[in-house]
């Protein structure tokens, strides 16, 4: 599974980062983790609002923090 967090840096993208990563290993799941600063680049995903988990290339969360218990739901039911 290849996970993207789409966001330019801010508090929140950060801690949605820290969510999917806690997510991700309350499942034990061996995760591709990544996170793009870059606006263009995120801007040519699709995303329009941040912060944005992007999960094998669909955007599944868009503007806001998902807590840990949304991913790890999110995350088991593309597993």
């Amino acid at each position: 599974m290849k996970i993207i967090v789409a966001g330019p840096g801010c508090a929140r993208c950060h801690a949605t980062e820290k969510n999917v990563i806690d997510a991700c290993a309350a499942l034990n799941l061996a995760a591709d983790i990544s996170h793009e600063f870059d606006v263009k680049s995120f801007r040519n995903l699709g995303v329009r609002v941040t912060p944005a988990v992007i999960v094998d290339g669909k955007i599944a969360i868009s503007g806001k923090i998902p807590t840990v218990d949304e991913l790890k739901k999110l995350f088991a039911d593309i597993k």
